[in-house]
């Protein structure tokens, strides 16, 4: 692939994703690609988007050709940017997928510039179901779905999920890449200092935008259980996110259960540069998911050889092997404080942590790219 189209978020958008983009705009230029990342003008219109800004205050990136030319809700824009894609004749438009929302101006810039016999459009795919449910989930995925020529999936989930679509396109699996954006790890006690904590206590980290699939009230009740145990003592929980949704029932639930003190709200979007902070003041990052795909924050632990605490949903089991780097637990209050008390036994944790050098393998952007390359040949 000499030319490569990334369509996608992108600076000046936050969050994962459009770190992901940019780390694979970066992967592929290293090889020697000509890379052009195209993003949006629009993302998603702001009574929408439940955050509080869908915009990043750090600069832009000096080494990457990004342009803000997409709107997701302007069907004519849709047609001159797949026409404008059509003409450049790139060997791959690389796109990431992870909505329903995205797929009517995805589908349609790919069908477009598909129209040129030369490109193939490839994709990351995150969710092909979403967590929340809406009717034209359905025939939104379908259309898109329909639009591409090949796809590399993260979880069995999720292609099994792809397989309700499609059988015949070619998917091939990469796990998710490790995100090298945040820094290095740092003491706890810089971190704590950073964070204003008390370094002597034992913290727990829930972590990312808080929405009702990712589980917080069932870890809320775990940690009520070993509050009552007697196994919270020196102990706190670090929530950090910002709450997409109904903050007040979460708020109300800490109440209810007498976890004021307990409970240590860092109810915000945490900027990258703050990241290593979370990660590196903590014991044990638990993720409490009643549903999954994978997760972004799982790798993220990865990066910091950080110990995890997952439920058993959709592809966490897969890239947290129990009792290796983690413990994988039912969705249940039991399960989950069963595993927090054997991670504390002696020894565990440092065990955990040696054991992420090995794991970490797994979780290349060179692996990634390479299976990209591959789903690329495939359509050849």
């Amino acid at each position: 692939m000499k030319k490569v189209a990334v369509l996608g978020p992108a600076h000046p958008y936050r969050g994962g994703l459009a770190s992901i983009m940019e780390i694979m705009a970066r992967t592929f230029a290293a090889r020697g690609a000509e890379v052009d990342i195209k993003t949006f003008t629009l993302q998603y219109p702001e009574f929408l988007f439940p955050g509080k800004t869908q915009y990043s205050d750090r600069p832009a990136p000096e080494d990457l050709n990004i342009e803000r030319c997409v709107s997701t809700v302007n069907p004519l824009n849709w047609i001159k940017v797949g026409r404008r894609i059509r003409r450049e004749r790139p060997d791959v438009v690389l796109m990431k997928y992870w909505t329903p929302f995205m797929a009517p101006c995805f589908g349609t810039i790919a069908r477009i510039a598909r129209g040129n016999g030369h490109t193939k459009v490839l994709v990351q795919i995150d969710n092909v179901i979403p967590h929340e449910h809406h009717l034209i989930d359905r025939p939104c995925t379908s259309y898109f779905v329909n639009s591409v020529d090949g796809f590399v999936y993260m979880s069995q989930q999720v292609k099994d999920d792809l397989d309700q679509f499609t059988k015949t396109k070619p998917a091939l699996f990469s796990p998710h890449p490790l995100f090298v954006n945040f820094g290095e790890a740092v003491s706890k006690e810089e971190a704590c200092a950073k964070l204003g904590l008390d370094p002597s206590v034992e913290y727990s980290l829930f972590f990312g935008i808080i929405r009702d699939y990712k589980g917080l009230d069932l870890l809320l009740d775990t940690w009520a259980k070993l509050k009552a145990d007697g196994q919270t003592a020196n102990r706190k929980l670090i929530v950090a996110g910002e709450f997409y949704y109904n903050r007040e029932k979460y708020i109300e639930q800490i109440d209810r259960l007498g976890l004021k003190e307990d409970v240590l709200l860092h109810d915000y979007f945490v900027a990258d540069d703050m990241v290593r902070y979370f990660f590196s003041a903590v014991d044990v990052l638990i993720q409490p998911y009643w549903s999954a795909t994978q997760s972004g924050v799982t790798q993220i632990a990865y990066n910091f050889s950080l110990p995890m605490i997952v439920t058993n949903v959709g592809g966490l089991a897969e890239i947290v092997p129990d009792d290796v780097v983690g413990y994988v637990t039912d969705t249940n209050v039991e399960s989950l404080s069963e595993a927090f008390v054997k991670f504390y036994s002696e020894g565990t944790a440092e065990r955990m942590r040696s054991n992420m050098a090995e794991e970490r393998k797994r979780f290349s952007w060179e692996a990634m790219a390479d299976c990209l390359t591959e789903v690329y040949k495939m359509t050849k």
